[in-house]
Formats: C-alpha cells, sequence, structure tokens
C-alpha cells in the first residue's frame, strides 16, 4: 500500500483555501462534489501519484443520512489535518469498524473504505483504504506547483501500527495525543499543517 493522499477537514472551502494559500503559497484547484457524503472538496498536488484534499461540508447538498468522513459532522476550529488515505490493491479487507464503499464523481469512480462512526480510529490516525481500479487518477489532472510531503506523523494509540501500513519512510509514529500533522516542502520552505 502506499500513500494516495491526505485530507484537510474545514468548515467551509474558501475559507479553507485562504489558509492553505497563506501557508503554501498556492491556492487548490476545484474538486468537485460527493454526493455519497454531501461534501465537496478542493485539490493540491503533492507530486506523481498524491496529493492534498482540502474537505468540507456542501451547504447545497442533502444530508447523506450517514456519518460524513473525515469527522466533518461537527467539525469545528481552523482547518487540519483530518486523515489520510492508502491506495491499496483490490482484495485488501477493511480496516475495523468501516466498509468498502463505491463513489462517483464525473469520470471519476473509486472503492474507499468508510468507517459507521464517521471517522477512522484514532482519531485519523488509522487510514482509510482507496482502491481507484481502472478509472483515472485526481493527481493526474493537477498543477504540479512543486509542493512535495516531507513527512505524516501519526500520535496516538495504533500509531506505529497504521505508520507501518504505508512502508513509506516519509510516514511516522510519534509519542503524543491522538492526532496528525503533515510537513509539505514548499518552494518558500517546509510548512507544518
Amino acid at each position: 500500500m502506499r500513500l494516495d493522499h491526505i485530507a484537510i477537514a474545514c468548515r467551509d472551502l474558501d475559507e479553507g483555501a485562504a489558509w492553505l494559500r497563506d501557508r503554501l503559497g498556492v491556492s487548490p484547484e476545484g474538486g468537485g462534489r460527493h454526493p455519497l457524503m454531501g461534501t465537496h472538496n478542493r485539490l493540491l498536488s503533492l507530486g506523481p501519484g498524491e496529493y492534498l484534499e482540502l474537505i468540507a461540508i456542501d451547504p447545497h447538498a442533502p444530508a447523506p443520512g450517514r456519518r460524513r468522513w473525515f469527522g466533518l459532522d461537527g467539525f469545528s476550529g481552523p482547518p487540519r489535518v483530518a486523515g489520510w488515505v492508502l491506495r491499496a490493491p483490490d482484495g485488501t479487507p477493511a480496516p475495523a469498524g468501516s466498509a468498502w464503499e463505491t463513489a462517483r464523481r464525473g469520470d471519476l469512480s473509486w472503492r474507499i473504505t468508510i468507517a459507521g462512526s464517521g471517522r477512522m480510529g484514532g482519531n485519523g490516525v488509522v487510514p482509510a483504504l482507496i482502491d481507484w481500479g481502472a478509472a483515472p487518477h485526481p493527481a493526474e489532472r493537477l498543477t504540479d506547483h512543486g509542493l512535495r510531503l516531507a513527512r505524516l506523523r501519526l500520535s496516538g494509540d495504533g500509531a506505529a501500527d497504521a505508520a507501518r501500513l504505508a512502508d513509506d519512510p516519509r510516514i511516522t509514529a510519534v509519542s503524543g495525543p491522538e492526532g496528525l500533522s503533515a510537513t509539505i516542502l514548499t518552494p518558500r520552505g517546509e510548512v507544518v499543517l
């Protein structure tokens, strides 16, 4: 399995886009809507096959009748790293407390694990899994602004096991309360989100 994307939750996409622009020096590109979850997003390339997803509840979408992913129901405060997603091969079992579901947006379709609680284990430390199948990958369509993931730090119960899933030296477990932080290399230097 390998890193697919990192999710930044926010209350409002415009607010989140301004927050990212202030920190990274670039604005996220238009993503789209997720009817399955009543959310919408914007994206930034982190290089080939990886991206940063800014995600919020879509105020124009009907409520999905279930808990939204990345803990968006009841989300408050400033934008922050809310979860991460690993690209998994077909047949990989879903993590405990989650199930594989199919989502679509335009010509994109994918299978993703969604936790019944709306938040993957360890307050987002346990990754969601995604399988793009034969569909195009969103990173292929994004402008490369030179942003790259330097480190993804996971802390709390299950952090060490979660970090080992990726077999990626950029993803490490550290001591501390449950949570995540991402260090992004930008043309202006390193930025911690």
